[in-house]
């Protein structure tokens, strides 16, 4: 793994939107897995404005998202499916068609995950997975105690992964107890994975990523084992390495 420490949030963001820009210019259709939550925002308005300046482009990228909610809607305000579109995507010149998510209104959910897992191997699986880090570990919504060898499934989220997402509700009831989520196994098939970490609240996860041992109750720690892993934190989440 390859540890990169920002200043602050400003500048993990910018030196996590360089990475990005850098694989869109050397990958001729780049297929890139995306994360949702308050850490990768920042990621994406850098991303914005280097579209708007002409220097990147979209139009030949495809992208999965790593999770969704069971049982919100697409056009939900706290749905992953908004979240992109709002945070991301109508700023900027991707193909819809090529813009994938779970579908967490599934009639058949079992099915939904199968035919994600499908379209991910079809794309020829993923060239850069953005994963952020949850304070217990988790990737993806893969919950402590989660198989390395999970395929995209259905999870129940963890208390402490519900109270940490209810801040985009307005209270902690409305916040859904399940998620659709790519596997461990999946992410881990990605060529390359780019981990952005922000703020002294993940400096204990941080710190038990680089330190601690691989185990399973600890989600992230299978990192470890993958060839092509760039880590970038701010100060705040580094300050449990020294």
């Amino acid at each position: 793994m390859k540890l990169i420490i920002a200043n602050d949030y400003a500048a993990m963001s910018e030196l996590a939107c360089s990475f990005i820009a850098k694989k869109l210019d050397q990958l001729e259709n780049p297929v890139f897995g995306l994360a949702t939550g308050s850490t990768p925002e920042g990621l994406y308005k850098c991303l914005i404005e280097k579209f708007n300046q002409g220097k990147v482009t979209f139009k030949n990228i495809t992208t999965f998202n790593l999770d969704e909610y069971v049982g919100l809607e697409k056009d939900n305000p706290n749905s992953y499916h908004t979240y992109m579109k709002e945070k991301f995507f109508k700023h900027i010149d991707i193909s819809m068609d090529r813009v994938h998510l779970p579908n967490g209104v599934a009639a058949n959910l079992q099915q939904e995950c199968s035919d994600y897992e499908k379209l991910i191997q079809t794309a020829g699986h993923i060239d850069v997975q953005i994963l952020g880090l949850g304070i217990n570990g988790h990737i993806g919504f893969n919950e402590p105690g989660t198989p390395f060898s999970s395929r995209t499934h259905i999870v129940e989220l963890d208390e402490s992964t519900r109270q940490a997402n209810a801040r985009f509700f307005s209270s902690i009831e409305q916040v859904p107890v399940k998620a659709i989520t790519m596997g461990i196994d999946t992410i881990m098939e990605s060529k390359e994975i780019l981990l952005i970490v922000s703020g002294e609240k993940k400096a204990n996860a941080l710190a038990r990523l680089i330190k601690g041992e691989t185990s399973e109750n600890f989600p992230a720690s299978i990192l470890k084992k993958h060839k092509h892993v760039t880590i970038i934190a701010d100060k705040s989440a580094a300050s449990n390495l020294d």
